[in-house]
């Protein structure tokens, strides 16, 4: 296959709009050339050499594109995944990949069989944060580390019309957030021994679960992630505690601020940080700014290029989704049984 792949994006919302075009424009061995669109042709306004097609059929029909970008509502991925991978395309699917862990199984073995590439969009990987969180758990600066907070709060009282907040499979905080937090973690530090969850609807009227405190145990390191909707004060992002020191980092990672104001990921200013945002290092004899490590998520899609053109491994595979997925069953199966689920139980 030759450079630029021609790309396309099966859905145009607000994060394709503000989040996966930009990235696939600006990546050199990408060229978008097609959106499926039920009823505008939004994609084709902003991008004019871009084709819109109203269903998925029509684009494989078509012929038009050999990556395939899957941005639709989560009950969707795995049906329009395996058609594509059928159809012989690569394809990269929004977190958490599918609702169910069978299910990426089965796109890991259609894509194995076919030779084609299945990522996944966990463009948190790359968030500035954790990359520094990487950054201090690689060099040891803490010691050996006994506890990792990990939070996404927000304070948003009132429900949505999101396809998030209704009453459809794949809905909720922890298909949303959960699944990244729960991938860094995992990244971090492997799959756990253990976790426990407390799953909860905190709002008046929820249909979908907004709230979730998820622990993982690592023997002598625990993890704690949680996110809800009903959080208005500061907490921080990220709390890591060691031997020698901790850090704490308050703030998100700046890109998606810069994607929702229409700003192109381009140059190298691009996911710096400013020095007043960054974290702290607290040691027993100083305590000092650390800084955050610049954010890139133009990395997700410039290893997938490379996976395709080139043979790179892939950064993201569906083998470690479906590890997060099944911890995402054991989280769910915990908070509504009240009890621990292990390793073995899980399945992970």
């Amino acid at each position: 296959m030759s450079s630029p792949i021609k790309t396309a994006i099966i859905g145009f919302g607000s994060v394709a709009e503000k989040m996966h075009a930009p990235l696939i424009t600006v990546c050199p061995d990408l060229q978008l050339v097609a959106a499926v669109e039920r009823s505008t042709n939004r994609c084709e306004e902003l991008y004019p050499d871009v084709t819109t097609y109203r269903s998925l059929d029509a684009l494989l029909e078509a012929d038009a594109a050999d990556l395939i970008v899957i941005t639709t509502p989560n009950e969707f991925h795995f049906p329009m995944a395996m058609q594509c991978l059928q159809a012989g395309k690569h394809v990269v699917v929004d977190k958490p990949v599918t609702i169910f862990s069978h299910e990426a199984e089965q796109l890991h073995e259609l894509a194995e069989e076919k030779g084609l590439i299945c990522s996944v969009f966990h463009n948190r990987r790359y968030d500035g944060d954790f990359m520094t969180l990487q950054k201090l758990v690689r060099e040891g600066d803490l010691g050996n580390l006994v506890y990792l907070e990990s939070h996404f709060d927000r304070f948003r009282p009132d429900i949505s019309d999101n396809w998030r907040e209704k009453d459809v499979s794949g809905n909720g905080i922890t298909f949303d957030l959960g699944s990244h937090l729960i991938d860094q973690v995992v990244l971090l530090f492997g799959v756990p021994n253990w976790i426990q969850a407390d799953i909860r609807k905190q709002r008046t009227d929820a249909v979908a679960d907004d709230y979730f405190d998820i622990v993982l145990d690592y023997g002598t390191l625990k993890a704690r992630v949680t996110a809800g909707v009903l959080v208005n004060v500061l907490t921080p992002k990220f709390l890591l505690l060691g031997k020698k020191g901790s850090y704490q980092k308050f703030g998100l990672d700046v890109q998606e601020a810069e994607f929702k104001l229409g700003h192109k990921p381009e140059g190298a200013a691009w996911g710096v940080e400013p020095a007043e945002s960054w974290g702290k290092i607290f040691l027993s004899e100083e305590t000092r700014a650390y800084e955050t490590v610049p954010g890139n998520y133009r990395i997700l899609y410039q290893n997938v290029a490379d996976a395709i053109l080139k043979g790179t491994n892939l950064d993201i595979t569906i083998p470690q989704t479906i590890s997060v997925l099944k911890i995402i069953e054991a989280s769910f199966e915990s908070s509504e049984v009240g009890k621990r689920v292990t390793r073995a139980e899980g399945g992970w």
